[in-house]
């Protein structure tokens, strides 16, 4: 009886530490990006530029959408706090991010112009965080805020995160055209 308690108590904290690993991990990872997009390199202004190229008109709006939403859902991860809208963040600028620029270059990040295995993986973690929820050890279940959970917190990651990505893709982009051959 007290190994099963045991057990139990271990595999509960084995899966909250899972769960800060990967909110942390892909926090991080979301929360970089967005600052390099607008602090490094070409800064907020080169970006704009190259989201421009990549058919994402006005390229300014969208610098400042993606970059925003990069840094915001990176910090709410972190602290695990609006998982499921955090998550949907994740998901919907990687979308936009896998089919603008990645999807045309193959699977492999290596590939010149950068395969989709990147940002597939940061979507596909971005789906299990929402299907799964923070854990226990994150804001949201300090502060009550874990009461949609599985396949209710799944479907909001689901459809903020694609719904938004589909939709602002529809409105917004406009590649250029391939001549014809």
């Amino acid at each position: 009886m007290i190994v099963a308690a045991t057990k139990a108590i271990y595999d509960t904290n084995g899966l909250n530490l899972g769960l800060l690993i990967l909110r942390v991990a892909v926090g991080v990872i979301m929360l970089a990006h967005g600052i390099n997009h607008i602090f490094r390199g070409g800064k907020i202004k080169g970006t704009a530029g190259w989201f421009a190229s990549l058919g994402m008109k006005p390229g300014i709006l969208h610098a400042w959408l993606a970059s925003l939403t990069e840094v915001g859902a990176g910090v709410l991860l972190i602290a695990g706090l609006l998982t499921p809208l955090a998550a949907a963040g994740v998901v919907g600028t990687m979308t936009v991010a896998l089919i603008t620029n990645h999807i045309k270059n193959g699977f492999f990040i290596f590939r010149p112009g950068e395969g989709y295995e990147y940002v597939a993986s940061l979507i596909m973690s971005g789906l299990a965080l929402g299907a799964t929820g923070p854990g226990q050890w994150s804001l949201d279940h300090a502060l009550n805020f874990d009461w949609v959970s599985g396949y209710g917190s799944f479907a909001i990651t689901a459809v903020v995160g694609l719904g938004g990505a589909f939709l602002l893709l529809l409105v917004f982009w406009r590649p250029e055209k391939k001549p014809a051959a």
